[in-house]
């Protein structure tokens, strides 16, 4: 997982150079759905939350399992690391057998995989496959290669993830009893995958919400010695309001995207003070491949 999270800043660089892949991606005034499962998902609520900002067309983000691809999209993009997971593939398979005019495209870490037969067009993003069940990189370059496919320069952002992996974590962050993952429009995405990551690797209690609903009941559980993290600029207030509370609001200048990395070196410190293995956690598997 170390290895794998300090590579970020470099697959994001490789990520960002795939300008014939790039073009593969839905056309702007398409409309689409990008599934995928876990960590996957998270990334498709950031990338449709992307492509709407930017104003390139109707987006949604489906955890695969329950997904609505009756809906006349254009396109359907499928974001899959290990490219076997079940859900995904019985989606794809069903959106085939329909019938429908929509252009299926799959971003996929191992191109070796059923996934390649399942989709009209692939990106294969090889170099950023991983061997440690918790995911760190292949998600974090997924989401680079689409922001740079929707004309963002992601200069500043790599050079964050480099400050990110060196970075002295303070004890505060690595020493808390629990965790609430924030963000607005496209961190609301990497806020819920911070959660997961810190669940995967340490075992840690984690929560996540869009920023403006946290107030809305979830600042309830906010006491010293708790960290609130916001991804993105925070909504005015909101750092005071959680200052009341006691407990520590973390807030970083950094691209939302380098302080997911953060946040991931934070899962593997606790992880370690634990004696726990992220590279395999209970419970978990690098691809949850259902029975039939």
């Amino acid at each position: 997982m170390e290895a794998e999270l300090r590579s970020q800043p470099e697959t994001w660089a490789r990520a960002v150079e795939l300008r014939t892949e790039q073009a593969l991606l839905p056309a702007a005034g398409e409309r689409i759905a990008v599934v995928g499962c876990g960590t996957s998902w998270f990334m498709a609520q950031s990338y449709a939350a992307l492509r709407e900002t930017a104003g390139v067309g109707i987006t949604d983000a489906f955890a695969a399992s329950e997904a609505f691809v009756d809906r006349d999209y254009d396109a359907i993009v499928a974001i899959t690391r290990s490219g076997t997971t079940t859900e995904v593939l019985e989606l794809l398979d069903q959106v085939r057998a329909s019938g429908s005019r929509a252009r299926t495209v799959g971003i996929v870490g191992d191109p070796q995989t059923p996934l390649v037969d399942l989709v009209d067009d692939v990106v294969k993003l090889p170099f950023a496959d991983e061997r440690s069940v918790v995911q760190t990189r292949f998600a974090t370059t997924a989401l680079a290669f689409v922001r740079a496919a929707l004309g963002e320069n992601l200069d500043g952002a790599i050079a964050d993830a480099a400050a990110a992996v060196d970075e002295e974590l303070p004890d505060t962050l690595v020493s808390a009893d629990q965790y609430s993952f924030l963000g607005t429009n496209w961190t609301v995405g990497l806020a819920h995958e911070a959660a997961l990551k810190m669940r995967e690797a340490s075992q840690s209690w984690t929560e996540s919400y869009p920023a403006k609903e946290y107030r809305h009941g979830p600042i309830a559980i906010a006491a010293p010695g708790r960290v609130t993290w916001m991804f993105g600029e925070a909504p005015e207030g909101l750092a005071g309001d959680v200052a009341t509370t006691g407990a520590h609001f973390e807030n970083s200048s950094l691209d939302g995207l380098a302080d997911l990395v953060r946040a991931q070196r934070v899962a593997l410190a606790r992880a370690r003070r634990f004696d726990l293995d992220p590279d395999h956690p209970r419970n978990l598997t690098r691809s949850v491949i259902l029975a039939s």
